[in-house]
């Protein structure tokens, strides 16, 4: 699934600040621990944009838009965007069942690590950080008995929309982390894609708005 290694990633946006890339399912972002998994998003596009540094993280399981700043200066304001909610993502996901909702609604539930079973979260209204996601209803999904969302995360809480999808009773299809086997042996694979990216360009000011629609 996704890119052969060595292969190059699809480039939808270079200049001298950042670059946006749209990661397939099954890639890692950056590299993880242990042989094997060295191969990356963040290493194939640092082959032909040396200066590129990681600014955020999708997870392995997930498509679409990934943003790197380009040196160490804009790395740093690009994270402070991101610290400070002034980049605007949205997601697209298939979930199971039929969520009842007219317009936008919120899942606020505070989330934090499983740690008997990491690398899964969960929500703990005891000791979990504050944790929001805005979510509405695009139509019916591609699999009987399924949903399409628009989904909006607030925070940026790992595994946030995997969770608070769960909580509400509508995991995310194709989910092999969290949805019962049945919701997660319905897709090849996870059916979540970071389909818009928005911020204000680290250069110059202009809104930057990029697009990647969702291939499921």
């Amino acid at each position: 699934m996704g890119l052969q290694p060595g292969m190059p990633a699809r480039v939808l946006h270079a200049d001298a600040a950042c670059l946006v890339a749209d990661k397939p399912a099954g890639l890692l972002s950056v590299p993880g621990r242990g042989d094997g998994k060295q191969d990356c998003l963040a290493t194939r596009l640092r082959a032909a944009y040396p200066d590129a540094l990681v600014v955020h993280r999708l997870d392995m399981a997930t498509s679409g838009l990934f943003l790197m700043g380009r040196g160490a200066d804009m790395q740093r304001r690009l994270s402070r965007a991101f610290e400070q909610r002034e980049v605007h993502k949205r997601y697209v996901a298939v979930v199971a069942g039929v969520p009842a909702a007219d317009g936008w609604s919120e899942i606020d539930l505070p989330l934090a690590a499983d740690w008997p079973r990491r690398p899964r979260q969960q929500v703990d209204r005891a000791n979990g950080r504050p944790s929001l996601t805005r979510w509405r209803v695009l139509g019916p999904g591609p699999v009987p008995g399924t949903t399409r969302l628009e989904l909006e995360p607030v925070t940026g809480r790992s595994h946030q929309l995997r969770v608070h999808l769960l909580a509400i009773g509508h995991p995310i299809v194709g989910d092999a982390l969290y949805a019962p086997a049945p919701v997660a042996d319905a897709a090849p694979r996870l059916l979540l894609h970071a389909a818009e990216l928005q911020l204000a360009h680290p250069h110059t000011g202009e809104t930057m708005h990029w697009r990647s629609p969702a291939p499921f």
